[in-house]
């Protein structure tokens, strides 16, 4: 079932002023600035929602929110740092008490960007890459896989991408490749081609190691982001899709809408899945 906004104000309890006040402040947060443990999904953040801010700041609102984990983009944890930086500003976000998994989306265009990645992530220490690696690369980059035991989750980019516009197009390509090549499946670029982001789930479960959260204005193309639950994507569908395949990995918000001023949207997104993940 999918919720109107009105609906699931009455269906928790809150009016519209209690829903923007719980939104801005804790997202369904604890006294303790830790989600509920009964939740189920784990939640964290991409961080190119807060491209606009320090790391310092990344890390503060991701607390804040009650987010658990991260996925690092370059403009806060940048891939041309010397190792020494890398370690320093991965332990940065650790000694925060926040899970550092992976580090995305990078784009590999030679073997030299492969390396340099692969290097990059083994110097955070990352259990994974969101990556989008050109198509000749992807057995060398299968080797590299093998080597650090470091995760690839490949990430559709939607209309106008010419390597992975879809999830299909991903497993297309990585389906005879070690398992720990994978997906990080972007629900709102699946949503703007016309397919069901829910489907793409379920279907690609067994290698779905990472997604992005997020929501649409419509279903077209150049349909733009908005905060969740007021768009198009069925919110509670994902939800029950992810909790039905009993899904391991982290639910990364990526609010890519208010570049300059993300947090009033970001927390009102965090909340609202929240709230929906305690009906479903």
């Amino acid at each position: 079932m999918k919720y109107t906004r009105n609906e699931f104000l009455k269906l928790t309890g809150l009016g519209i002023s209690g829903a923007a006040a719980v939104a801005v402040t804790s997202s369904f947060t604890d006294n303790t600035g830790n989600a509920p443990k009964d939740l189920q999904l784990k939640l964290g953040l991409a961080s190119y929602t807060l491209r606009a801010l320090s790391l310092d700041e990344t890390i503060r609102i991701t607390k804040k929110l009650g987010l658990t984990s991260i996925s690092l983009k370059s403009m806060h944890m940048p891939l041309e740092s010397s190792p020494a930086d890398i370690k320093k500003m991965a332990e940065k976000v650790r000694s925060a008490g926040i899970d550092l998994y992976a580090a995305g989306v990078i784009y590999m265009k030679t073997k030299q960007e492969v390396d340099t990645t692969f290097a990059y992530a083994v110097n955070a220490g990352l259990n994974m890459i969101v990556g989008v690696p050109n198509h000749d690369l992807l057995q060398y980059v299968e080797e590299q896989v093998k080597k650090t035991d470091i995760k690839l989750a490949i990430h559709n980019h939607g209309p106008g991408d010419t390597l992975y516009q879809s999830p299909d197009d991903v497993y297309a390509k990585i389906k005879d490749l070690d398992h720990r090549i994978g997906f990080c499946i972007d629900i709102a670029h699946v949503q703007r081609i016309g397919q069901d982001p829910s489907a793409m789930l379920l279907r690609y479960k067994d290698r779905l190691l990472d997604m992005h959260m997020k929501d649409v204005i419509k279903d077209e193309k150049d349909a733009g982001p908005i905060e969740i639950g007021r768009g198009m994507i069925d919110i509670p569908k994902v939800v029950k899709t992810l909790k039905k395949i009993k899904y391991q990995g982290y639910v990364a918000f990526e609010y890519e809408k208010d570049e300059k001023d993300p947090i009033p949207g970001l927390a009102e997104s965090v909340g609202y899945t929240r709230g929906i993940m305690k009906l479903t």
